[in-house]
């Protein structure tokens, strides 16, 4: 381990091999750090903090502390969880469960945190997502993997972000946003398949036509919800990635953005 003689690291605190901790850094109790993670100058990582392996957290980053609820009561089971090779950029927040909400907030691996973005008590954040600048998820969002929130993003409480969406900067989402789309503009509104995003990451040209045929199921044939999900499970025998679509259009406390 490095640790700068300036930081503040509490006795609880569980430090794997590796870690490197900056000047001016403050760690507290029931926090535990996995190998080679690298923290910056004056970070803090407040408590009940689990952190995996490899991961970056950049100057003024306030990681684990407790959920701005006002329910809050300082219960004992208020935790974070963070898998590994995340990076956390200049002043990016993060805040912990509350009992309401299970009591932990989850966020995945891969992800890139960029600054001043916050990410609320009890949210659930899958693998390779991105947050841009100063983008907010509420309490008990949940975003899927390979989703890209833009620049300046609010989301409401209680919502899911597909997998592979992308919420273009400065929209506000009040409702869930399906997998594979693009959802953008005040009022926010569905654009389009995130087609260059599902090109990047490997889909086939066979696959994204499908995913096309399933967004007009659901956005251009004038169908119910219901129905659109009916056609698109009956497509996922030869196209199983639809099945993370139609499950994303399940199970909506507010409906999808249509």
């Amino acid at each position: 381990m490095s640790i700068d003689p300036s930081a503040v690291i509490h006795p609880r605190a569980e430090l794997a091999e590796g870690v490197t901790v900056g000047p001016w850094c403050v760690i507290g109790p029931q926090v535990s750090i996995g190998a080679g993670t690298v923290i910056h100058s004056h970070a803090v990582i407040r408590a009940k903090t689990r952190m995996g392996e490899g991961n970056r957290v950049f100057q003024f980053a306030s990681i684990g502390e407790d959920p701005a609820d006002k329910k809050f009561q300082g219960e004992e089971e208020s935790w974070l969880e963070i898998g590994d090779d995340n990076i956390f950029r200049e002043g990016a927040n993060l805040h912990r469960g509350t009992k309401g909400g299970g009591g932990v907030t989850r966020i995945g691996s891969g992800n890139l945190i960029m600054p001043y973005a916050h990410i609320a008590h009890d949210c659930r954040v899958g693998d390779n997502t991105v947050f841009a600048n100063n983008s907010g998820i509420s309490g008990h969002v949940e975003v899927g993997d390979w989703a890209i929130i833009g620049g300046a993003v609010g989301i409401n409480q209680f919502l899911k972000v597909g997998a592979h969406a992308l919420v273009g900067a400065m929209t506000h989402v009040t409702k869930d946003v399906p997998a594979y789309v693009i959802v953008s503009g005040n009022p926010a509104a569905v654009r389009s398949v995130n087609t260059i995003g599902l090109e990047r990451r490997g889909f086939s040209a066979d696959s994204i036509a499908a995913i096309r045929k399933a967004f007009k199921l659901i956005y251009r044939r004038g169908h119910t919800l219901e129905e659109a999900v009916a056609g698109i499970r009956g497509m996922c025998g030869e196209h199983p990635e639809l099945e993370v679509m139609a499950d994303s259009l399940l199970n909506t406390s507010k409906g999808i953005h249509r």
